[in-house]
């Protein structure tokens, strides 16, 4: 039995065959058809490098998308806020649990100095960055004009609102394993020395007779959505210290932590 052929054009050839027009550029059809094979291929790397498969794949675009790519009301409820908010208290759960099994005597003290260091925007970067996520993130032109691929914040919440994305598409069983497989190893390093180098500064300022040291907004930069602060903290006597940060108490922890680094005070958090 024969197959019917393929219809075929006026040149003669089967229609499936034109694939340029009379310039020679490529049919429309096919370009978009490259692009949806490239897309196609490219989230399919992104799962491979998660290590999970999307039954909902726009759970996970929307996780890789900043507000800066976007346009219209809704765009902060089609970014990865929503599902990074999810993530964040997702991962809280998790890890709760696993710090709560794997340390039997580790007392709410220990436990909670843990969950806070396991769970920080730059843990969750860090987690980000071996994942690869930085080369998948949508960015807008003010996103990529800000440098907002680079920003520990937006990779800490991109990995948050994957983690998300995983617990709406495969439920709480599939966000755990996923947890547990990129954050154990981190759960069994020592714990680091976590108290706030603000508190610190401010403890042993008061050791040599000093004040309280006072932190100052020095400049604020960036888009509104994604700003950027430097903040100056002062002691008489001292050179002024600068930090920088996505919010102004990120900005003052970073400036502490320089003073302290500067004037080597021992048992600060480098």
């Amino acid at each position: 039995m024969i197959e019917d052929a393929p219809a075929a054009s006026a040149s003669g050839k089967p229609n499936d065959a034109v694939s340029a027009d009379a310039s020679g550029n490529a049919a429309p059809g096919k370009k978009k058809s490259t692009r949806k094979v490239s897309a196609k291929a490219a989230a399919a790397a992104l799962e491979a490098r998660i290590g999970y498969k999307f039954s909902t794949p726009s759970l996970l675009a929307t996780a890789m998308t900043h507000v800066s790519a976007l346009k219209g009301a809704r765009v902060r409820a089609d970014s990865y806020q929503r599902l990074e908010f999810l993530g964040d208290h997702v991962l809280g759960l998790v890890v709760s649990d696993m710090l709560y099994r794997a340390f039997p005597r580790g007392d709410e003290g220990e436990l909670s100095k843990r969950l806070a260091d396991l769970v920080r925007k730059e843990t969750c970067a860090d987690v980000a960055t071996e994942l690869g996520l930085d080369e998948s993130i949508k960015l807008g032109a003010v996103g990529q004009g800000a440098g907002a691929r680079l920003r520990k914040s937006v990779l800490g919440d991109v990995c948050e609102a994957v983690i998300g994305a995983v617990y709406l598409d495969g439920g709480y069983p599939a966000a755990a394993a996923f947890v547990e497989r990129l954050w154990s190893e981190r759960m069994r390093k020592p714990a680091r020395a976590l108290r706030d180098p603000k508190t610190i500064l401010q403890e042993w300022a008061q050791g040599r007779g000093l004040p309280t040291p006072a932190y100052r907004e020095v400049e604020r930069t960036g888009p509104h959505h994604d700003p950027r602060f430097r903040v100056a903290v002062e002691l008489p006597g001292l050179d002024a210290a600068e930090g920088t940060g996505s919010s102004k108490r990120l900005a003052e922890k970073a400036a502490a932590s320089a003073m302290l680094k500067r004037e080597d005070v021992p048992g600060h958090d480098a």
